[in-house]
Order: C-alpha cells, then sequence, then structure tokens
C-alpha cells in the first residue's frame, strides 16, 4: 500500500513537469545509459536541478569526468540487475536510452516498482520552451532513409529562412538543441523505433508535431521490439497528434494504414508521396517532373513544379529511394510555407552523406560504393536497385530479420557476392537457395583492418568494366565495427589502398545519379 501511494504521489508531480520553468529541484532521477543521449539527458536534469544518478555498463572516460563537474553521479555495473546504488537512489524517475531492450533487468526493475520511465524525446518535448516560443517539430522515422529526409527537410526550411536545426537520431541529442541560446522557429527530428516506443500518446508527455512522416516500413529489430507488429506500432505512433500534415508513401500501405488509423489534432491532412501522378493533396512524378499537388487552392485541376529528376542527377540525388526521400521532405518543407523556388535552391546545394551510396573510387570500368549506411535488408534493397551489375558485400548483425526476400529479389544481378561477418548461415542459406550458380566468398577475418582489405580483394577478383561493387550489408555493423561510419571508412581506405594510382580521381567521393 505505501509503495502504491509513493508512486501515486510521484505520478502528480511528474504530470505537473511540462515545462523548463517547472520545479524539478530535488527529483530523484536515474539515467540508463551514457551515450550521447544519456550524457544529454543527465546534464539537462542536472542543470534543472535534479538529483542525478547515471547507471551504465560502459562509461567513456571524458564524459564520466564530465558528470562530476555537473554533479551527477555515476554506477558502472554489468547491468544485470539493479545495483545497490539504484536501488538506494529510489528514483522518482527513470530516463532510459534508446538501446535498452523494453525487457531490459533494470527496466523490469523501474517497472515492478511503478517507476515512470521516460526517454530522452519526451523529456525534451516536456522542456522545449527554454528558450522563448517553443519550436516547431516536424517528426521523421522509417525503416530506411530517415535521416537523408530529416536533413533534406532541414536543408529546404533553412532556403526559406526558417532558423531550423535537425536533430534525433541524427546523431544531434533533441535535449542539446532545445537548450541552444540562439533558439529555433522548427526543429526536424529524426526518431527511432527504439525512441517511438517509449513515447506517450496521450497524456503531458505526448508529442503534438508540425507534421509528421513514416517514410516506410520493413522488417527490422526484431529482437528489440520482440515482433514485427511491436516494431510497426511503434512507427505508428510518429503520426499521433499532428497539426498540419500526416505524410505517408503511396507504395507502403502499412504507413497509409499508419496515417487512417493515427488520432491526430482537428484539420490535419493525410499527404502522400510517390512516382505516379499525384492525386489531389499528393506529391508525385509527372513526365520527369516532381509535383506538388497538395499546397495549393487549385489542387484539384492544377500542380506545382518543384524540381525535375533530370535536375537531381546533376546533383547526384536520383537514386529511386533519393527521389522518394526528397519528395517526402518536399511535402514536410511546404506544410510550414516553404517556397518552390527555396526547395529548388535547396536541392541544387544539397549533398548526401558519407556512407549513403558514396562513390568512393572508378577504376577499369568499375564503381566502388559505399552504402554502409544500409544497415537492414529494406536499405540493402534500394540501394541494389540502382545499380544493373552488382559485386555485392553483404553481412553483419541480421538483426533476426529474413534476409531470404532480399536475395531472391537481386539475385539476376548480381556477379557475385562476398559475405563479411558473424551471421553468416542464413545469407549462405538463402544463395543456395535462390542464386546456386552465383559465386560466393566468405571472409574468415577476425582484425576489423583484415576485413575489409580480405573483401575488396576478393571483389576486386571477380568484377568486370561496368560492375558496381556494392558495400550495402543488408545488417547492422557492431560484430566487427564500432559502428556503420567505421565500415564504411574501412571500406573506402581498403578501396583506395588497393587500387593505389589507378583510381579516376573524377569520381571518387561522389555519388551516384541513378
Amino acid at each position: 500500500m505505501a509503495l502504491a501511494l509513493m508512486s501515486g504521489e510521484a505520478a502528480a508531480r511528474l504530470d505537473l513537469l511540462t515545462s523548463w520553468h517547472s520545479d524539478w529541484t530535488g527529483l530523484r532521477v536515474a539515467v540508463l545509459g551514457l551515450g550521447v543521449t544519456g550524457f544529454a539527458a543527465a546534464d539537462t536534469l542536472a542543470e534543472l536541478g535534479a538529483d542525478v544518478l547515471v547507471v551504465a555498463g560502459t562509461a567513456p572516460d571524458e564524459r564520466a569526468r564530465l558528470l562530476e563537474v555537473i554533479g551527477a553521479r555515476l554506477v558502472q555495473s554489468e547491468l544485470t540487475g539493479p545495483p545497490d546504488e539504484l536501488v538506494a537512489h529510489d528514483p522518482d524517475l527513470v530516463i532510459v536510452s534508446p538501446g535498452f531492450h523494453p525487457d531490459h533487468p533494470l527496466l523490469t526493475w523501474a517497472s515492478g516498482r511503478r517507476i515512470p520511465v521516460w526517454g530522452d524525446i519526451e523529456l525534451a518535448w516536456r522542456l522545449r520552451d527554454k528558450v522563448g516560443a517553443p519550436a516547431e517539430w516536424i517528426l521523421v522515422t522509417g525503416t530506411n532513409g530517415k535521416t537523408t529526409t530529416v536533413q533534406l527537410t532541414a536543408a529546404m526550411l533553412a532556403a526559406g529562412g526558417i532558423r531550423v536545426a535537425p536533430c534525433g537520431n541524427i546523431g544531434i541529442p533533441v535535449l542539446d538543441a532545445i537548450r541552444d541560446p540562439q533558439g529555433w522557429d522548427v526543429l526536424v527530428v529524426e526518431l527511432s523505433s527504439y525512441q517511438l516506443h517509449h513515447l506517450p500518446r496521450t497524456g503531458p508527455g505526448a508529442l503534438v508535431p508540425w507534421s509528421s512522416v513514416c517514410l516506410n516500413v520493413a522488417d527490422d529489430h526484431l529482437d528489440w521490439h520482440g515482433s514485427a507488429e511491436a516494431y510497426r506500432e511503434a512507427k505508428a505512433t510518429v503520426y499521433a497528434n499532428t497539426k498540419v500534415a500526416c505524410v505517408y508513401n503511396k507504395a507502403d500501405a502499412v504507413t497509409e494504414r499508419m496515417v487512417q488509423e493515427a488520432d491526430v489534432q482537428e484539420g490535419a491532412r493525410a499527404i502522400g508521396f510517390g512516382f505516379g501522378v499525384p492525386g489531389p493533396s499528393d506529391f508525385g512524378i509527372v513526365e520527369g517532373i516532381l509535383c506538388d499537388r497538395a499546397f495549393l487552392e487549385e489542387r484539384y485541376d492544377s500542380a506545382i513544379e518543384l524540381t525535375t529528376v533530370e535536375a537531381l542527377a546533376l546533383v547526384g540525388l536520383a537514386a529511386p529511394h533519393v527521389v522518394a526521400n526528397t519528395l517526402a521532405a518536399s511535402a514536410l518543407a511546404r506544410s510550414y510555407g516553404v517556397a518552390p523556388a527555396d526547395i529548388r535552391s535547396a536541392l541544387e546545394l544539397f549533398q548526401l552523406d558519407s556512407h549513403r551510396i558514396e562513390v568512393v573510387a572508378a577504376a577499369a570500368g568499375i564503381r566502388w560504393v559505399n552504402d554502409s549506411k544500409a544497415t537492414n535488408p529494406h536499405a540493402a534493397d534500394a540501394s541494389l536497385r540502382a545499380f544493373d551489375s552488382v559485386v555485392w558485400l553483404v553481412g553483419g548483425l541480421l538483426k533476426g530479420v529474413d534476409i531470404d526476400d532480399l536475395v531472391k529479389s537481386h539475385a539476376s544481378h548480381l556477379r557475385a557476392a562476398v559475405i563479411i561477418g558473424v551471421d553468416r548461415v542464413a545469407l549462405r542459406n538463402a544463395f543456395r537457395r535462390h542464386a546456386p550458380e552465383l559465386q560466393v566468398f566468405e571472409i574468415d577475418a577476425v582484425e576489423t583492418e583484415e576485413v575489409m582489405r580480405n573483401a575488396v580483394r576478393q571483389a576486386a577478383g571477380v568484377a568486370e568494366a561496368g560492375d558496381v561493387v556494392l558495400l550495402a550489408p543488408a545488417a547492422a555493423s557492431m560484430d566487427q565495427f564500432a559502428d556503420y561510419a567505421e565500415r564504411g571508412r574501412q571500406f573506402a581506405e581498403a578501396v583506395r589502398d588497393f587500387l593505389g594510382g589507378e583510381a579516376d580521381d573524377d569520381h571518387s567521393a561522389s555519388h551516384p545519379g541513378a
């Protein structure tokens, strides 16, 4: 009975904490994890005067030292159960970093004690009024293309003279963005399924975004969410309470159904995007012209030209999945009033990130393309579709997803495959079933620096003029690399070392146009 009473009191206080200017003083908070997100949460809460205990399995030295400076405490633990210091802290609130599985022992412990658990996104939403009037939030999620779409949207908004910050899962914590002293008009927030899992759809912590998009949905992170249904349900949270535009992919029935079922603000519109001729309230393509038929009064009998596929090709943005991202970003930007001319200006200057269909070298008629950011089959599928003849570098941590359909779909235009990573059995079996005649090589190297050197040598031995050697792993990287960026860097370095002076400099570090 005492526990229930304490939980009720704590919940009542938390319900009142909806502003930077609320009284957070003395609130006992446990922050789980000391990555970028965990540190931002601890730093923010310490600034507010909360009593902060960070519990982490690993603690980078610099962040651990900074915790002492800001007045937070650190407990390093194996995280197999609550350490004594956490139990003694008796937290009113737990802030969880995205990497903690829902069934993690510390979350199970918190649930058993009826301690509320928030993610960093809910915390940032409640605190968004630190610097004057709160910025509007535009939310972006999807299995593939989130970061590119966030960057495109932010570039378009900036071209329209809007003070905008891309943040969230893109690498800049939202908590850092909302504390920036210059303030913003709009935050374009990339949300992973992990972050969406912890977001409430109702109550004081529920987000009310300006506009939102789920770009696409394919099975991913099933080991974390437990099922495809749970993963999709998390993604659907992005549309909850949207005020202006719920943007969805007309080629993905799941995203359309999410919008149909979403509980949104009165007046919010469903805006579809796709490669076909757009209907009223859609974005699409007519004879190579990207069109807005949603944000104009005469949308039933006319459309606004935004750019052309030809113009996108000139700046390396014509790969089909990048065109789709461009349509989605244009819809989000237009929902905030950005003029078509500003969208065109932004696209003329836009450059894709490294590790996203990046041509790192070309020699003897062979292009070497780094798409290390293709960390799931859906992303790898989009990348493979951009090329006609491929030597495919594939593998890593498959995260419980099925690889069969991906292999089957692309077997006909593969020259060969080179398997890296630890999850080899599923890949090996898929190639045997769907491409029994294909040359398939496996890289046995354990040392990180040797993996890509051996893979590049093997690929070079089978690639022919006109081929693309494509690193599109369809898997996470943490089995052999720190992250997808390190995997991509190692690939690029191995290619350049192998080619030496043979590489065509004018093709290096660019992006394919188709």
